[in-house]
């Protein structure tokens, strides 16, 4: 039998991960991403604990490690700039990882990475994506939008929160997309060179009216600045999705008179050129496949940055998909095969493995809980209190941003796949 043909829709990080996994077992393995180069573009990443062992199963602990962005743990300022908290990076290797853990590092560096292990194993076509496709018991028929057709034994979707391939598979443009009510963020960087004695810390600022400020520092030129809001602004919900122009001009409105370092940030990004604004939501679906067509990463089950597991669940997912698909889809000798029932089993697997783990990451999510809902401050009584709260529990030592916020302490075992892992 003739080794599984496999198109990946998503050069990201959840369709390297995948490509990884799956041309390492002997697939023969595509991945379409529609950038027409690699897409190295966004800012910081971290994983956090299945994801960081699932990294070094890849074998990639040394080259990620000389990636990392050497952050040394969150600050947290008044409106003066003025510290009120600090919780520094958990480098200990035992317990939960703080805000900052010891996997930081940059979007485009990890998806390097992942592409320079995978890429002389799988293929990487760049300028194109799934345009449509069809599906029988045998395989999936696919058109490009370059107008190319090929025929494969499975197709992954792995193009992100608003993908696609989701789309097409479950006919529908909403379905599993949660939005989440009025809640943004925007993502830029700007030039700032380093002051003496700064170092490397994340400083976050809470404003009123439900406004937060976050810059990270992740080179001696350079920093990237989140703005985060919970706005009912209905210049902010009706600008265009990708109209940048009009999403920087609504921002700006939003942040306008925020405190602290707004206006500058706000002129940095009226002229950045790497800007993206994100209206936050959540991709829950009851299963991930349908025939021949699977999804993974946030195309399948995006958590939303306000769990701090995003990267960790495309990272672990792939894995689990890819191992589902080793331990099933063999033949007697062990070699990869392409047999409808041993492929219809595995993704049957990969649907009930990995749901318990995701449904304890997004628990919670959407239901206005959390900094993303009624605990975001809006007067400056409520900002008092926080900031108060939050230098008690970093004197005490008390990690509330892990324990009370982010969704690593998932219960759920790592399955070991010796049929991936073998070297």
């Amino acid at each position: 039998m003739a080794r599984m043909k496999v198109l990946i829709n998503g050069g990201g990080i959840a369709g390297g991960a995948l490509a990884f996994w799956l041309s390492k077992v002997g697939h023969e393995v595509t991945v379409l991403e529609w950038f027409p180069a690699l897409r190295t573009t966004g800012l910081q990443l971290d994983l956090r604990g299945h994801g960081i062992e699932v990294m070094k199963r890849m074998g990639l602990e040394k080259d990620f490690r000389e990636r990392m962005v050497p952050e040394q743990g969150l600050q947290i300022v008044n409106r003066a700039g003025k510290q009120r908290a600090l919780f520094p990076v958990n480098k200990s290797g035992k317990g939960l990882q703080s805000f900052t853990t010891d996997y930081e590092i940059m979007r485009g560096d990890l998806c390097r990475l992942l592409y320079d292990h995978s890429k002389d194993r799988a293929k990487y076509v760049f300028g194109t994506s799934v345009e449509s496709f069809k599906q029988d018991d045998d395989g999936v028929e696919v058109k490009l939008t370059d107008g190319k057709k090929s025929r494969y034994d499975l197709l992954v979707g792995a193009d992100g929160q608003h993908s696609r391939t989701r789309r097409m598979l479950l006919g529908s443009d909403t379905e599993g997309l949660h939005p989440l009510r009025g809640l943004y963020v925007a993502y830029f960087t700007a030039d700032k060179p380093m002051e003496e004695g700064e170092g490397y810390l994340a400083t976050a600022y809470v404003a009123t009216g439900r406004r937060a400020i976050m810059t990270r520092r992740h080179s001696p030129d350079k920093i990237q600045v989140y703005l985060t809001c919970k706005s009912d602004s209905e210049r902010l919900k009706n600008a265009p999705r990708g109209n940048v122009k009009e999403e920087k001009e609504a921002m700006a409105d939003v942040f306008k008179d925020a405190g602290w370092e707004s206006e500058e940030l706000v002129q940095a990004m009226k002229t950045s050129e790497d800007f993206y604004l994100e209206h936050m939501g959540l991709v829950k679906l009851d299963s991930w496949y349908r025939g021949r067509v699977a999804l993974v990463g946030d195309a399948a089950y995006c958590p939303t940055a306000n769990t701090g597991m995003g990267t960790t669940s495309a990272m672990v997912g792939a894995y689990v998909l890819a191992g589902e698909i080793g331990r099933h889809c063999k033949n007697s000798t062990g070699d990869p095969d392409n047999n409808k029932e041993g492929l219809m089993a595995a993704l049957k697997a990969y649907d009930e493995r990995f749901h318990p783990f995701m449904e304890q990451v997004q628990k919670g999510i959407g239901e206005d809980k959390g900094m993303a809902g009624n605990m975001m401050p809006t007067t400056p009584f409520g900002i008092g209190v926080m900031n108060s709260i939050a230098a008690v529990a970093a004197f005490f030592r008390l990690d509330i941003i892990a324990q009370g916020f982010l969704k690593e302490k998932v219960k759920w075992d790592l399955p070991e796949y010796e049929e991936i892992l073998r070297k």
